[in-house]
């Protein structure tokens, strides 16, 4: 691991923030490192307001839209909402058709098949689309590159509107309003909203029209922050509110699929991090291994009873993604290692039997033994799809386009993204991948980092102190929780490795002058040696609480310890 601590911002900006918050430096120290710098900047920050969500008619097209769709829902039009499979696109799904329900019935909701349809918009649902009536398309977290089938489509009589927030190509398609934050036209003040964002800013300029507010559509927002979280946007600006408020939805008052699924979880109170590793696995395992329409009609069943054994059923799906997710892990380290190929720029591994649901979650894995770029490919039809996932400051995005020659298609971010290519051209591909970033990264990048806020003392740390860090929260890209970094500390003598096959690290860390704290390092397991028999040892941490027996102390979360 690098350790890469943060450079101490200016003295004097810290001294002023200081003074006119009453706070100590290390608490001024967090918030300028994130922009935060007067008084009432951070009270926007600790409390996020209903206003920081903009005016929806100032994103491009938003009029086109919100016009096409009152004129479909005045003539009793058949409404599509088509989003895509992954968490993104199915709370999308379901926030739009819920909306739109409380409207008219001819409402039905399309989620393409993973394995049949592939990413985004299929001629497939264009097809069903025309065959079964439908007049107008709304599509959600897809589309931005659907130049083709959005032609295709208006040959079939069927408009469609656009909501996206991927990155657009040199062109934008023909669609009645193609609605999306990163076009270059678009002037709305916050580029990072997710799908589900765009859809959110969609039934606001709904709800307006007819006179009503951002606090008449709340009952969205447990949708939009599931959505923020789960796909790991910026938890700032504009996503910093929508997340607040919709946790607040998702611990009072859950749509009735949103509690099913909470409550098969032995949890109190969620945070966002909770929202990520918890709720979204389960939506997602639904398009992973079955079909996204499971996802969506629990997202959206009113009825708590029925929602519960559509929770019961997603459940399962999440069980045999886990169970599929380990097994492929496992035969792709060891193809790399029967291959020889620990010692290259990129990981690129490929078998025709592995499951397309998954292959995701396996290069974010490999990413864990192997930190570099890596793609993990499968059979889907007569083609290869793949799945990448990049390193911390390397855009994949960027070496795919690189590599263009030899794909047929791709989409995604600078650290996520999707292609598929003719299997004549894997060979091909994989070499030119390699080359591509062999040339291009930063060698340093290779190495995890750890980034470092601040140092500080155990004496600093208690409960006034761990109060502030969490109204710091939602955390997120943008707004991490904060990592701290402590030196010449020891153990009190009773380190132990713990938990599954010793893989843990628990510890009591004592500095001088200072109050003892327990800490845990989950994977650290290897560490105990360079601990033990009350060796001086540094670390870097962040701060939460342990739940044990009724009582509620503070702990140290180890990411890392060195000598």
């Amino acid at each position: 691991m690098r350790w890469t601590l943060k450079p101490k911002p200016d003295p004097i900006k810290i001294d002023a923030l200081k003074s006119a918050l009453q706070i100590d430096d290390t608490i001024a120290t967090l918030l300028v490192q994130r922009g935060i710098e007067t008084y009432e900047a951070a009270k926007d920050f600790f409390r996020p307001s209903i206003n920081d969500i903009h005016d929806p008619f100032l994103m491009k097209d938003m009029d086109k839209a919100v016009a096409r769709i009152e004129l479909a829902l005045a003539n009793q039009e058949n409404i599509l909402v088509y989003g895509d499979y992954d968490v993104d696109g199915t709370t999308s799904v379901a926030l739009m058709t819920s909306y739109l329900k409380t409207k008219q019935d001819n409402i039905v909701s399309y989620i393409p098949d993973r394995y049949a349809e592939g990413y985004g918009i299929s001629y497939q649902g264009i097809d069903f689309a025309s065959d079964n009536e439908f007049t107008l398309i709304i599509a959600l977290d897809c589309g931005i590159k659907a130049l083709e089938k959005v032609v295709y489509a208006k040959e079939k009589g069927v408009d469609f509107i656009i909501c996206d927030h991927h990155r657009p190509g040199p062109e934008i398609p023909k669609a009645v309003a193609v609605l999306d934050p990163k076009r270059e036209d678009c002037d709305y003040p916050y580029k990072e909203l997710c799908g589900c964002g765009v859809g959110f800013k969609l039934i606001q300029a709904l709800a307006l029209k007819e006179g009503k507010t951002v606090e008449d559509l709340s009952e969205y927002l447990d949708l939009v922050a599931t959505a923020i979280g789960a796909d790991i946007v910026p938890i700032t600006g504009e996503n910093r509110a929508l997340a607040y408020f919709g946790l607040q939805v998702i611990n009072s008052r859950p749509r009735a699929g949103m509690k099913a699924i909470i409550d098969q979880l032995d949890k109190g109170e969620l945070s966002i991090t909770d929202v990520v590793f918890t709720i979204a696995p389960r939506i997602n395992a639904a398009g992973r291994m079955k079909h996204g329409t499971y996802a969506v009609k629990l997202l959206t069943e009113t009825d708590y009873n029925l929602a519960v054994e559509r929770a019961k059923e997603i459940n399962e799906f999440n069980t045999e993604r886990r169970e599929a997710d380990k097994r492929i892990t496992e035969e792709a380290l060891q193809q790399i290692e029967a291959n020889n190929e620990q010692d290259r720029f990129t990981t690129v591994v490929y078998h025709e039997s592995w499951h397309k649901g998954v292959i995701g979650i396996v290069a974010s894995r490999l990413i864990e033994t192997y930190y570099r770029p890596t793609l993990v490919f499968t059979k889907s039809g007569d083609k290869l799809a793949a799945s990448a996932r990049s390193v911390k400051g390397f855009d994949v995005y960027n070496a795919l386009e690189a590599c263009n020659e030899h794909i047929e298609q791709f989409g995604g971010h600078k650290y996520a993204a999707g292609l598929t290519l003719k299997e004549t051209q894997y060979d091909a591909f994989k070499q030119a991948f390699e080359t591509v970033v062999a040339e291009s990264i930063d060698k340093t990048l290779l190495t995890p980092e750890i980034s470092v806020d601040t140092r500080i003392d155990l004496n600093q740390i208690g409960p006034r102190f761990y109060r502030i860090l969490r109204q710091f929260a939602p955390f997120g890209p943008g707004n991490m929780t904060p990592v701290f970094m402590s030196e010449s500390l020891k153990d009190t003598g009773y380190c132990k490795c713990v938990g599954e096959d010793d893989k843990h690290l628990r510890l009591t860390a004592s500095q001088m002058g200072s109050d003892k704290l327990v800490a845990i390092g989950f994977g650290l397991g290897d560490k105990l040696e360079l601990v033990s028999n009350k060796k001086p040892f540094k670390a870097v941490y962040s701060i939460d609480e342990n739940h044990w027996n009724g009582r509620v102390s503070l702990q140290l979360k180890l990411r890392d310890v060195k000598a």
